[in-house]
């Protein structure tokens, strides 16, 4: 395990082409870092971002997108092309909270609406899909068989669940047991699902089914803090996790 230490409030981190991207609270910095010698890089200046809530990044478009309370930003890995890319209608008042990416799609979660907005590459809306009121969503991503795991928090329940639900939002299996908060979630290209479990201070590996496989870190090995975002690195096998205010990067391949 590796840390990168930082002086602001952690609120997202991705990696592109072997450079590790991290957005902070109130912050229009990206960072950026040496994926290999973690190494600072120079940073990025959005100068109109104000509140980013979280970014991921997008290998075929060699792109990254940071979610912020009015808008979804794209930029490019060295900063030199930097859009306001969504909404693209200023009638649009949705405010996203957490996002994700596929080769050719980005999911945008909404907490205050609690739906899931899909795009394409060009951001044309593909599909809105309402949650309940009971549920609110923290963050999704879509899994290699095309539908959607979702960590929400159960209202009535009282704690935090992992969903898995189709494009007609049907909830096709969750899982709940022992769940804190959940507030990211990540997949492989097999469908593992890598859980955040932040009140327990762990972070969980479920199957495809949506069982749990194992604690794959526990709160021993995150020094009780309390996990907040999660990045799965496929082609290196690594986790990387954002806590208050670092960053540490873990080896779970063959875990």
């Amino acid at each position: 395990m590796s840390v990168l230490c930082v002086t602001d409030e952690v609120y997202g981190v991705t990696v592109l082409h072997d450079v590790l991207y991290m957005v902070c609270e109130w912050s229009s910095i990206i960072l950026r870092f040496s994926s290999a010698t973690h190494q600072r890089l120079s940073d990025i200046d959005v100068s109109d971002m104000r509140s980013p809530s979280d970014i991921a990044a997008c290998e075929r478009t060699s792109r990254v997108y940071v979610a912020e309370r009015r808008c979804v930003w794209r930029v490019s890995e060295d900063g030199t092309d930097t859009q306001r890319w969504l909404p693209k209608s200023p009638l649009d008042t949705f405010k996203p909270s957490t996002l994700s990416v596929t080769s050719t799609r980005l999911l945008v979660t909404s907490r205050s609406t609690r739906q899931l907005m899909q795009f394409d590459a060009d951001g044309d809306e593909l599909r809105r899909l309402q949650l309940p009121d009971d549920m609110k969503p923290w963050n999704a991503v879509e899994s290699p068989a095309g539908t959607f795991i979702v960590s929400t928090f159960n209202t009535p329940m009282d704690h935090g669940q992992v969903i898995e639900i189709n494009s007609t939002c049907q909830v096709l299996r969750q899982f709940s047991s022992s769940l804190g908060r959940t507030p990211h979630v990540a997949v492989d290209c097999r469908g593992n699902i890598f859980v955040a479990d932040f009140d327990n201070c762990r972070i969980l590996l479920l199957s495809t089914h949506l069982t749990l496989r194992r604690v794959i870190i526990d709160e021993h090995h995150l020094n009780n803090e309390h996990p907040r975002r999660l990045c799965y690195v496929e082609h290196s096998g690594q986790l990387l996790v954002a806590f208050y205010r670092d960053v540490a990067v873990y080896d779970v391949l063959g875990r």
